[in-house]
């Protein structure tokens, strides 16, 4: 399970104070997938960052009572000076994982050859991309969180091998995905909900969702 409690959150721009939630409460149960619907800007990401830890609201209570996946294609997380075998052996401990299965799948995954016994450093943006994607799919979650805008990789065989795994994956499992296109989330959601002016409004079905994010376009 996981819930948001009175949860606000907000950024100075500068200019104005930008308002992402303000006393949002919501609860996201196993076995429940999570579709949200919101425009460009409105913080779609910083709200899945706070899901996953990496954010911290400014007022509320976050509640994880389960495993909670990084936010997929996440480019944090590692350390650039130490190697892509290290950095699995060490996000494996982390989680309480077998480092050599760990290590295994995520160098078959990857594809990326001897640059993986390298610092994360000397990737490419589109090597690092698939090597966090990999770690990812070595972990074992019970919730994984997609942000629609995820780093993508050009790697075709990398995209057919990480695909199928995904998708068998999110099978079974609870996903929380935030998109602006509704389509993108007919996949995964079992509810969905709108986040509109801070509020975010939750529906038990996308269609409901779907109407009031169209006539707010």
């Amino acid at each position: 399970m996981l819930e948001f409690a009175n949860v606000s959150k907000s950024f100075w721009t500068g200019t104005r104070r930008k308002v992402i939630l303000e006393r949002a409460s919501f609860r996201v149960e196993l076995g429940n997938s999570l579709g949200i619907l919101a425009k460009n800007g409105t913080g779609k990401t910083t709200i899945i960052n706070m899901m996953a830890g990496i954010e911290k609201p400014d007022e509320g209570k976050i509640t994880r009572a389960c495993r909670i996946s990084f936010p997929l294609g996440f480019m944090g997380g590692v350390v650039n000076r130490h190697t892509g075998k290290e950095n699995c052996r060490f996000i494996a401990r982390l989680y309480g994982l077998d480092p050599d299965y760990v290590e295994a799948f995520s160098r078959w995954l990857c594809g990326i050859a001897e640059y993986f016994d390298m610092p994360i450093g000397t990737y490419s943006q589109g090597m690092r991309a698939r090597f966090t994607f990999s770690l990812m799919l070595a972990l074992d979650f019970d919730i994984y969180l997609i942000d629609e805008g995820m780093p993508q990789t050009t790697d075709v065989e990398f995209n057919r091998k990480a695909g199928g795994i995904l998708r068998e994956r999110l099978e079974n499992t609870t996903v929380v995905i935030v998109s602006h296109q509704p389509h993108i989330l007919e996949r995964f959601a079992r509810s969905a909900a709108v986040l509109r002016d801070g509020q975010l409004h939750m529906f038990d079905t996308l269609e409901e969702a779907k109407q009031l994010y169209d006539y707010q376009a």
